[in-house]
């Protein structure tokens, strides 16, 4: 997965990189399926993207509605940051002092992406009778 950055850096570019990467087939209902186009502008949070609610049945949703940040109260310039961060192996501490991020909620948010990345892995067998694989040790400090 690409991170263009240098775009990604205000809300508007990166709302818009998030509900591509985590509403593939575009922002809908959770509960009904409709659609944003048969929705209404509910209210504006201070995240930066808008809350809608759904004509059909009168809920409302977002567009972390559905994904792992659902309830939180990340930018969408900080989900994007947080993301590129976990996928680049950074540690959770480094990430929360360039968020300006507990350490926790940075290390919630890390196990939730995890969990969901090994649920959506394939389950079915490799074709091959051997499979070779190779390790990859990430330095975790130094040792005395």
């Amino acid at each position: 997965m690409q991170f263009p950055i240098t775009s990604l850096l205000s809300s508007p570019e990166s709302a818009s990189w998030l509900e591509a990467q985590m509403h593939a087939g575009g922002l809908h209902c959770p509960h009904c399926g409709s659609t944003k186009e048969q929705a209404r502008i509910f209210r504006h949070s201070k995240r930066g993207f808008p809350d809608y609610r759904c004509l059909s049945c009168q809920r409302v949703y977002n567009l972390y509605s559905g994904t792992v940040f659902a309830g939180g109260n990340l930018s969408p310039a900080k989900a994007v940051l947080l993301l590129r961060g976990i996928c680049k192996g950074e540690s959770s501490l480094a990430l929360a002092r360039e968020l300006q991020l507990s350490r926790t909620t940075v290390h919630l948010y890390r196990q939730k992406i995890q969990q969901n990345a090994h649920d959506l892995l394939d389950k079915t067998a490799l074709v091959d009778e051997r499979t070779e694989t190779d390790e990859m040790f990430t330095n975790a400090g130094e040792k005395r």
